[in-house]
């Protein structure tokens, strides 16, 4: 029978198909270009999605969202879904799968409590994985024959998660103890604020240590949409910026006197 095996994001997708190649399995693999973990959700279609995408960092194409759930909708292959509960993103999107097929039969793969050692100065550490998108490639082939069906109590579960947290619309999605959970715009301006400081640092530091900051033990945001708080504290008077901030690059932000 044929695979298909659906990954959670473009990261994720790359390290996966680098396994199944080595694996030398004939199998494919569809990566989810969307990030539901932030925006709105209580929009039932994906032009809509798209459109507010296209304001935020890049075009999206509609068609492109649309190919993706026609794809899984209308597969006859088997299915395999991937993916972690500790990463924001990751959560959402199997949330928002489950709801969307239902009563189409899958089997998953949850990386969430893989662990690997990895020598750090003389010192073995073993880090949770939680994300599918940070799994070494060589870590990823012995899971590809682990997938086991999802089960029904499972598919309602999530449905009724994904569903709840599209009633509530909130403008970002966050990985607590018991799951996903709906979090405000201002969710993460205070670790923004926490990794500026009186002197002048580059936005991009900023931005790359508020990311890192929200990392542990989730896997909770990523940098366009802290970017975008960023350029939003600018506005707001809560941060100076040299320059334009959205040159994440180029600009250096600080603290108000």
């Amino acid at each position: 029978m044929k695979v298909l095996h659906v990954a959670p994001g473009d990261s994720a997708g790359g390290s996966l198909r680098q396994a199944i190649r080595t694996a030398a399995l004939q199998q494919e693999v569809l990566s989810f270009h969307d990030d539901l973990s932030c925006g709105p959700i209580a929009w039932g279609t994906s032009r809509e999605r798209a459109a507010w995408w296209s304001h935020i960092h890049e075009p999206r194409l509609p068609e492109e969202f649309e190919a993706f759930w026609r794809r899984l909708e209308t597969a006859d292959e088997r299915l395999v879904v991937w993916f972690g509960r500790h990463a924001a993103s990751e959560l959402a999107f199997f949330l928002a799968l489950a709801d969307r097929l239902r009563d189409r039969p899958f089997d998953i793969v949850d990386v969430t409590d893989l662990q690997w050692t990895v020598t750090r100065l003389s010192s073995a550490v073993l880090p949770p994985a939680g994300a599918v998108g940070v799994v070494p490639t060589d870590r990823l082939v012995p899971l590809i024959e682990t997938a086991r069906p999802i089960t029904t109590d499972e598919v309602e579960v999530a449905a009724h998660l994904w569903q709840r947290l599209r009633t509530q619309n909130a403008p970002f999605r966050v990985v607590t103890p018991t799951g996903l959970a709906s979090a405000p715009i201002d969710h993460f301006d205070s670790s923004i604020l926490e990794q500026a400081a009186k002197e002048w640092r580059k936005a991009l530091y900023v931005v790359g240590s508020a990311m890192a900051h929200n990392c542990e033990p989730y896997m909770q945001v990523g940098d366009v949409m802290l970017l975008e708080r960023l350029v939003a504290l600018v506005e707001e008077g809560r941060l100076l910026a040299d320059g334009d901030p959205r040159d994440v690059r180029a600009c250096r932000v600080r603290l108000p006197d």
